[in-house]
Order: C-alpha cells, then structure tokens, then sequence
C-alpha cells in the first residue's frame, strides 16, 4: 500500500527540471497525436475524454510485470493550458495540468517549483495513478533534497486489488535511504464506493518501506461507521506476503462437545517456516491447543502436528495428546523420501468427538510408514518400514507390520525382436500382535518378457511370467497346523491381450459425432499350484499377509490379478471378451462412453465355503457407462450382474445437473449381502430372527446446491441407509456473500453407530463462521468440528472430459 514512492518524486524532479523546456513541445505532440487517432476513435469515448482527460485512467490495474521497471528514466510529456519560469527562482504550470511518463499519471489543477528550496507543490484536484493505486488530494507538497513528501485530505484506492481509505495527512520520511509512510485519521476497507459494512479506522498508520503488514494505531473496527471493537495496536496484511498474527475465529455449536471457539495465531518465522497455532475452546470438554509446523528445506517439505489437552472434562482421560509428523522430499533427483509418522495418547482418542485430522487410519489401526526410494532408468528400489498404533482397547492390533520390506524393480527394454523384460523383487519381514495368525519372511521375484505391437487400429500384447515365493513361517502362535514352515512356491502365467479400433461419422438429432468401437479380448493361463501351506486370503479366513480381493470392475476383468500382493496367485484359464463404444462430438470431447465384459472360463474356478454349488462357467458381466450432456448433465453407472443368480453383485449410480451456481447430484450405490460374506467379510450385524443373515449395502444420497440470490447460496446433503430405512448422515449450510464480507450458517446431523443394526441414537452441530473478503488469512466456510469427519463435501465423481 505504498501512497507516495519515489517515482512521485522522481516524476516530479523531471518536471522542474526539464519542464519549462518540453512543455509547449508535449502540448503540441499531445494535439497531434489527438488529431490522427480521431477518426478511428468511437464518438462517445472522445466525449468522456473531452469532459474528463483522465478517464482512459481512472480505476485501470496494470499487471506489475507490465509496470516498466526504469520508469524514472523514460521520457516525461507534460499539459498545462500556459507555463511560466524564472531561472534559479520558480516554475509554474497551470490549468489542467497533467504529467504522464511510463504508467504513471499526476494532475493538478497548480503546479509549482520553488527554488532554490527545491520545494514542489501541487493544489487543487490532486490525482495520482501508477497502475496498482490512485489517490485524490487537496494538496501535494515535496521536498526534492530530503526526498521527503506530504499529502493533505487524501482519498486512495487500489486498482488491481480490493481497498480504499481516506485519510487527512500522508507523510512519506526518508530516513537514511529507508522510507517510512505514515497515515494520520486514515481508514482502510475492502467494500466498494458506498458500501460501509466494514473499515478499519486508526489515528495514525504506519508502514516501513516495502513491509508486507502496515501498524494502526489506536485501531477501531467500525460496522456501519459504528466502533465495535478498539484496540491501541493492530497489524493488518496489506500484500499477500504471508504476515504474523491472528487469522479468524470460528464458532460452532455441537451437541457432543456443546458451544466451541478457535481463534488461530500464525507466526512466519521464516520464508521458508511458519507455525500456526490454535487454541480451542469446548464448553464440555475444555481447552484444546493445537500447533502445526510447516518447513520447506532443500531435502524436502513437511510438516509437525501436534494436539494437546489437560484434562477432558467428558472422559476419563487425562493429558489427551496427538502427534504427526509428515515429509516428503526428492535429494539429488533420484532418492525419494516419504514419511508419515503418528501417534495418539489413547485409543479411543478418534471416536471420543474430538476434531483432530491426525495421522492415516485403516482397519482400525493409526499407520506409521517411511518409504525411502531410489530411482534412475533401469531400477526402481525401495525400502519401506510400515508400523501401526493398534486403536483397541487391548492394543493389539491384527494388521502385519512390515519390518521393514526392500523391493526393487529392474527394467530393460529393447532387449531384441521387440522384447521388454522387467524383474519385480521383494524382501519382507511380516509381523503382528494377534494370537492367531503367523508371523513370517517372505522374498518374491516375478521375472516378466513382455511382446508389444501395435498399428493405428490394432494392437496385440503378449507376456509371460512367472511368479517365485519363498515363505520361512513361524506358525507357533497361530495354531494352525496346515501351515508350513518353509514353503518355496512357483507359479508361470501366460497372457495374450489383442483389441482393436474402429471409428466412423455418425449423426445424432442433426449433431454430427465421431463413433468408436473397441473390442478387446484377452486369455489368460495361470498354473494351479498347491498353496495351502501359505497363509493366505483363500484357504484361510481373514488371512493374508498383504493381500485382499480385488474388485472385478470392467477393467479388473482384464487383469491377470484376482487378489492384490503375493499370498495368493488365483489360477486361471480362461478368456475374457469386452468392448467400448465412445462418442466424440465435432471438438473431439468425449460426450458418452460404454463398456462391457465378462469372463468366460475354460477350468472352472473352485468355490470357496461349503455351500456345495457349482462353479460356474463364466463371471458376473461387468457395465460401466458415462454420459456428458452439453457440459451441464452428467451420468457415471457401473454395474456386475450374475446372470446365472439373476442378481446384481454390487452396482452404482451418480447423476448430476449442473449448471452456474446450480447443481444436483442424487446417487446411490448397491453391494449384495452375498457378494460381501463370500469376498470381504460382511461388517454389517446378524438380522434379528435369522442365523446368520446380513444386510448389503444399499444407500441413497442426494447433494444439491444453488443460489438463492445474488449474495445467498445454500448447499446440502443427504444419504440414507434403504436396508433399515433410516438417514445415516444429513448436512445443510447457508452462506451470504457481499462485497467485502461473508456469514456461513451450517446443521450437520448423523448416525453415531451407522454399522448398528437398528440405529438411532444422532449426533448433531451447528457450525458459524464469519469473514472479512479481500484480506490474508480468511478461513474458508464450512469447517466443522464436530462431525465425526462422516460429511462428505462436494465432489465431482466424474472422469469423462469433465
């Protein structure tokens, strides 16, 4: 925000110096130049010209990389209606003065140089424009030897950004070569012309230099030119340099943690280092202090997390704490460095209601991983250590941890006749806390010839493999007696995968399209080998030591891989058939795309349980569709469908209208009961009255947003459990923006046990937030702190060209 600078002053010596010499030269150029461009000039913008010279001026942003470094060099045209001068004594112009050199502008109606004093002063209308701010004033006086300046009654307002102040005096000082700017009853605000929701008033502002931050004091915050709050110093950002201070509170009402207040302080220590902390207040609970480090160094970027509090008034827990630590960095372009480290003082420190985004969580378990990588153009080597806080009661946790696991993968292409060979390789070391499962070495090597060929409308791929493990297994705790305690296992697999492309010109209600059909077609042969010694996802339930099922969508049909890892290598003999059609509109954007396929199986696959059924011939079909429609109507399904049970497996539906600040998003999403007890160990309760009958998966939700008027927009989510008939989760929220300032209203309400059979104890909070628009460090609307992180925000679950 820097109101005077030494292009004023600079722009001002040149005129003293040079003007009584170039001023009838630059009037007259001036009217020539007005003369050639006339014609091609619209009539109306010579008017506004005519009765405002300035108007080409008034309110224009130039970019800063537009804004000429050297402008104090660059030549200097001056108007005036008539100039006087008398050697060593005084120069003056006047009557519609304007001084023009680079992107800066000055008027006066006066002005005048006062020698041998070397005092310039300009009266009367006052302009000054250099591109980023223009300022109005009754009066401008400089001192050409101290370099020092001073407006009288001064408006100024930014053009490339939001803000606008007044202010009776701003004084510029020169203090050995550093300047210093001070605004005495000045004011400062984001609003437009008119608009006083907000300002900031100070009896004196000041600014050192170039500062990122400018000090009020005696500061008030005024709301309709009424002081709300005072205070005798305040420090406001005036760039977007990051600056220390105080972001914006937020306030939220739950019914968990009751009336919740956090009001952030952020320290910029360095360019390279900050801190932001935030102590949080809960009516129920008590205070709640969290501090997050963030670092950028030559060996990477990170960041600290910590949470601490004394005493939880809710629980029995005493000195409640939660730590992070995160980094991420390349060192020397082929070592890569990941690790995300976290830990909490107990384990039911997520579930308990307090807000906390620490640390990754799965199957119940809190991960602690470091990866370290090195990587050039025939290797890729890793080297993982994988722990866990085990988040139960008895902490212990049934999660393998790896300790550690060195993996490696050798490429080389080109080897000859078009051959590209790779070698996969791993060393691990598995263990776990659970008394019923294994601990275990394992090394994997997975040697791969790969034959690729491909033409503009055909293309066939060709591999063979063949999948080594070695497992040394301590089986002693586990009791399972099938297991044995070394194991060597081989398993070769061959792959043939051929498609093809076709496309032709078809038109659509008068719209013309390019459409593309794409059969493919793959077999693939794996050797049924005898793996009951390893403990693994098929032979043992629950077991595995890196493995699960993988999902058999449209493009899983094609993989050679029906469980993830290397525990268990599913045999196969079979084919698989599928094909893509897609339309492309005139701009070559895909407007619908449709996939099938299924798998047709020469050994039948061998049934899991004891159910007795026979296994079938072929797999569920699996669809996959996406639809775009004018780049406002969007669908995305997908679906598995047993034939030979007449049942859907699992499936999935997304539509969503959008358009502007409008959209509409009803979804709903479908896994059978059967298809989780048979793959993924259903989570769901026992139905009353049954054996042993679970519920799937059959939920229903619905987003929408839209804008009730210029300045009001609501947004909302609801999904709903169809097995039980209840509502799982439901959020709306309320948001009001003017010009220079924002109010979000939101109630979330939801489930606190969606697993349970017949739910229905809720969990609720209402969440407030206010910010100031146009200044650093507004909090976004929206944060919660009491959801239970189950509220999904908006998201766009599309991936056709959108």
């Amino acid at each position: 925000m820097s109101l005077t600078s030494h292009s004023l002053l600079a722009t001002m010596i040149g005129l003293a110096i040079y003007g009584p010499a170039m001023a009838e030269d630059a009037t007259s150029l001036h009217k020539d130049i007005n003369n050639k461009h006339a014609v091609a000039e619209d009539q109306s913008t010579n008017k506004a010209i005519a009765n405002d010279p300035l108007a080409m001026v008034r309110g224009v942003c130039i970019a800063p990389k537009d804004r000429k470094e050297d402008t104090n060099n660059l030549p200097i045209n001056i108007e005036a209606n008539s100039a006087k001068a008398k050697n060593k004594h005084q120069a003056v112009y006047t009557g519609d003065v304007i001084v023009k050199q680079g992107t800066r502008t000055i008027a006066a109606d006066k002005v005048t140089l006062q020698q041998p004093e070397n005092i310039v002063t300009a009266k009367g209308n006052v302009f000054y424009h250099d591109g980023g701010i223009e300022m109005e004033a009754k009066q401008l006086q400089s001192d050409l030897n101290t370099k020092d300046s001073q407006l009288d009654d001064a408006v100024y307002r930014m053009t490339c950004q939001a803000g606008r102040g007044e202010a009776e005096q701003i004084d510029k000082r020169n203090v050995d070569g550093t300047q210093f700017y001070k605004m005495k009853d000045g004011t400062y605000t984001t609003c437009p012309e008119g608009d006083k929701s907000w300002r900031f008033a100070a009896g004196s502002l000041e600014r050192d230099g170039e500062s990122p931050f400018a000090d009020l004091y005696n500061a008030r915050f005024e709301v309709l030119d009424v002081p709300v709050f005072y205070l005798p110093w305040l420090r406001v950002p005036v760039t977007d340099e990051r600056m220390t201070g105080f972001l914006y509170p937020t306030l939220t009402y739950g019914s968990r943690n009751g009336m919740e207040y956090e009001a952030p302080f952020y320290w910029n220590i360095a360019p390279n280092y900050d801190l932001t902390l935030t102590p949080k207040y809960m009516n129920h609970r008590g205070l709640q202090t969290t501090a997050k480090f963030r670092y950028l160094t030559d060996f990477g970027e990170g960041h600290l997390i910590g949470e601490y509090m004394g005493r939880d008034k809710k629980t029995d827990y005493d000195k409640r704490w939660a730590i992070q630590w995160k980094h991420s960095g390349i060192i020397d372009e082929n070592w890569l460095v990941d690790i995300d480290y976290s830990k909490v003082s107990d384990y039911k420190y997520f579930d308990s209601g307090l807000d906390s985004s620490i640390g990754e969580r799965e199957d119940n378990n809190l991960l602690q991983t470091a990866e370290v990588s090195y990587r050039n153009a025939n290797w890729d080597t890793m080297l993982m250590v994988r722990d866990f806080q085990p988040l139960t009661e008895s902490g212990q946790g049934t999660q393998y941890r790896l300790m550690p696991q060195l993996s490696s993968t050798y490429y080389r292409n080109n080897l000859g006749y078009g051959l590209d060979f790779k070698m996969p390789m791993s060393i691990s070391k598995f263990d776990n806390d659970a008394k019923n499962k294994p601990t275990a070495d394992r090394i994997t090597l997975e040697p791969t010839l790969t034959l690729p060929y491909a033409t503009p409308w055909w293309s066939v791929t060709t591999q063979a493999k063949v999948n080594y493990a070695h497992y040394n297994q301590d089986k002693k705790k586990s009791g399972l007696t099938d297991l044995k305690d070394n194991v060597d296992r081989v398993v070769p697999e061959f792959r043939v995968n051929s498609s093809l492309y076709f496309e032709r010109d078809t038109s659509i209600l008068g719209s013309h399209y390019t459409q593309s059909l794409e059969p493919q077609i793959q077999y693939l042969y794996i050797k049924d080998v005898d793996q009951k010694g390893i403990y693994n996802p098929f032979d043992y339930v629950g077991g595995g030591y890196d493995s699960t099922r993988l999902q058999q969508d449209y493009y899983g049909l094609f993989s050679d891989r029906t469980y993830s890892g290397n525990d268990y290598i599913a045999p196969a003999n079979q084919f698989t058939i599928g094909a893509s059609t897609r339309y492309f509109d005139e701009d070559f954007k895909e407007r619908f795309s449709l996939s099938v396929g299924q798998i047709f199986y020469i050994d039948k696959p061998v049934n899991k349980g004891t159910d007795n059924k026979e296994a079938k011939s072929y797999s569920a079909t699996a669809v996959e569709t996406e639809f775009n429609l004018d780049d406002n109507l969007f669908l995305k399904s997908s679906m598995q469908y047993d034939s030979s049970e007449n049942e859907i497996q699992q499936g999935s539906t997304t539509v969503e209208y959008r358009n502007g600040g409008v959209f509409i998003q009803p979804s709903y999403r479908y896994v059978s009961s059967d298809y989780l007890t048979k793959y993924v160990n259903n989570p769901n309760p026992i139905i009353p009255g049954t054996k042993d009958k679970r519920d799937g998966i059959s939920q229903l939700g619905l987003s929408v947003g839209f804008p009730v008027s210029d300045n009001i927009d609501v947004k909302a989510d609801y999904f709903q459990d169809m097995n039980v008939n209840k509502m799982l989760e439901s959020k709306v929220g309320f948001t009001y923006r003017s010009a220079c300032w924002m109010i979000g209203l939101s109630y979330n309400r939801y489930a606190k046990d969606p697993l349970s059979q017949d739910f229905t104890e809720y969990d609720s909070n209402v969440s407030f937030s206010f910010s100031l628009l146009g200044l650093q460090g507004m909090r976004p609307f929206g944060k919660s702190s009491d959801d239970g992180g189950n509220i999904l925000s908006y998201g766009d679950p599309f991936t056709l060209n959108n």
